[in-house]
């Protein structure tokens, strides 16, 4: 089985590690569905077809789709505004067209100009907030929904949350989640080693065996069993297979001629797009072959899923760091460990959901845990503040924003600091000035802006006077009009100062118009 502009690859890998994403994927899917407003069914569809529809489609070999949860608050904000819940659907195939046409105009390189110090900074925010949030969740405390990355939340905040969850710790949770993370990192060391081990997905045993423990709990300590269902997997569970696929909704066509739903879907469509490349630029610094994802074809492939998506009742897809985080964690290297999930997601809810409902998430959150510790290892951290302040500080402050805020706004933050830094080298030396006797050359290193500007002020206020200025352009390519308008402002106070100036090679942009 083999997609269109994809590798044929080993099931081997891709297997285990689709199992892995399945595991973390399907909690996060009710979560998202759960906060948004929307059916929980909603989830597991967009979680289906992110899997099978988007993987085939793409071109990036690890990146994992789904719902997402920078986009909760703008579903429940349409489901709202538009009235109902098919509504919105109408809105999310218009969204998903719109996406398509994003892909189709070669929208995606806009990714391209995101600084890699921030993509970094965006991914060890990324693995700090999975860390804190899923201690509430090891604590036994789950008041936030799983997937949930922002740090405000309703009546506190990411910090607040874990205070509280020490506060209200429930013993069996905490057993249950401190067993799973030494069995996964003890797993993980044992499969270094070991040929079988290293083929038998150590989070699948984390599950297994939290499961198992609270069986125990039930029959020799029930005060420590997890019964709550806020603590555990909730899957929805039809009692038949036309309640099954009753589930499933269709958009309703009728409220297309609402401005609303077109300012919706532009909304959907402009975040989900940009969430999606961003996730893009971090799945391909995840990877570990280091290949390059072509970011249109993913916009038309998440532009299919949303259209898709929206046809038969399922919330909005993008790109998500935290399953392709997993994937590649797990070992996944090519689209059908992606692919994959996205069978077991459907599976699951299918065949299983009663099983899969037992799941206690203090055991997804021991492996979470470890995924978010391999996004925000502190050897990450030594290596870019080696690499001098230009880097370090966008570094440092993506993922301070990123923690506090979200995704998009933190890297709105870091890429504006980053901006500040690119400004900054160019306005130093970007000009050299040197002097012999009554002959001064002041030279362009490269091409000079309105950044350049006050160097270039500071720089002709200096030149002295019965001077003869030669103002040589060979190196820059460009000159913008700010520039060349300071230098015609100066040439008309020269002869004042009995300063001659000549050119060379300004003729190569725009020249200006008086010369001395």
């Amino acid at each position: 089985m083999t997609a269109p502009g994809h590798k044929s690859t080993s099931f081997r890998n891709d297997g285990p590690a689709g199992l892995v994403v399945f595991l973390v994927a399907l909690p996060l899917c009710l979560g998202i569905a759960l906060a948004s407003g929307a059916p929980l069914f909603a989830g597991v569809i967009a979680g289906v077809v992110g899997g099978v529809v988007v993987s085939a489609l793409s071109g990036s070999p690890v990146s994992v789709s789904g719902p997402a949860a920078g986009l909760v608050a703008i579903v429940a904000g349409s489901i709202q505004t538009l009235g109902s819940y098919k509504a919105f659907l109408a809105a999310l195939v218009l969204a998903g067209v719109f996406q398509f046409l994003f892909g189709a105009l070669r929208a995606g390189s806009i990714a391209d100009y995101v600084p890699n110090c921030v993509v970094k900074g965006m991914l060890a925010a990324i693995g700090i907030v999975i860390i804190l949030k899923q201690i509430p969740h090891a604590l036994g405390s789950d008041q936030d929904f799983e997937g949930d990355l922002s740090f405000f939340g309703s009546g506190g905040n990411t910090l607040t949350d874990i205070v509280n969850g020490i506060q209200s710790a429930s013993p069996g949770p905490v057993i249950i989640f401190t067993v799973s993370l030494f069995t996964l990192i003890l797993w993980d060391r044992a499969a270094r080693f070991s040929p079988f081990l290293k083929f038998v997905p150590g989070p699948l045993i984390v599950v297994l065996g939290g499961v198992a423990l609270n069986y125990a709990f039930a029959f020799w300590a029930p005060h420590l069993q997890v019964k709550e269902q806020e603590h555990l997997v909730t899957l929805p569970v039809a009692q038949s297979a036309g309640a099954f696929f009753f589930q499933f909704q269709l958009p309703d066509w009728s409220v297309l001629r609402n401005q609303a739903v077109w300012f919706a879907a532009a909304t959907i469509a402009v975040v989900a797009s940009l969430e999606t490349l961003l996730s893009l630029e971090a799945a391909d610094r995840l990877d570990p072959d280091r290949r390059s994802s072509p970011p249109n074809r993913e916009l038309l492939a998440h532009g299919a899923g949303n259209i898709i998506s929206g046809l038969i009742g399922g919330l909005p897809l993008a790109s998500v760091v935290v399953r392709t985080s997993a994937n590649v964690y797990a070992g996944g290297r090519s689209w059908l460990a992606s692919f994959t999930h996205g069978v077991l997601l459907f599976g699951s809810v299918l065949l299983i959901p009663q099983a899969l409902n037992l799941t206690p998430l203090a055991s997804l959150a021991a492996v979470l845990m470890v995924v978010g510790y391999t996004l925000t290892k502190i050897g990450l951290y030594k290596e870019t503040f080696q690499k001098g302040h230009t880097q370090f500080v966008p570094f440092i402050v993506t993922v301070i924003a990123v923690v506090f805020t979200d995704l998009l706004v933190g890297v709105a933050v870091g890429l504006a600091v980053g901006s500040l830094f690119v400004i900054r080298a160019n306005h130093h030396e970007a000009i050299t000035v040197v002097s012999q006797d009554r002959f001064c050359l002041m030279r362009f290193n490269k091409d000079a802006t309105f950044v350049n500007k006050s160097e270039l002020r500071t720089k002709l206020r200096q030149v002295s006077e019965d001077t003869h200025l030669i103002i040589d352009g060979t190196k820059a390519l460009y000159i913008d009009r700010d520039i060349l308008e300071e230098v015609e402002d100066f040439e008309k106070s020269a002869a004042l100062k009995n300063i001659v100036i000549d050119y060379k090679h300004f003729e190569n942009t725009e020249r200006p118009s008086t010369r001395a």
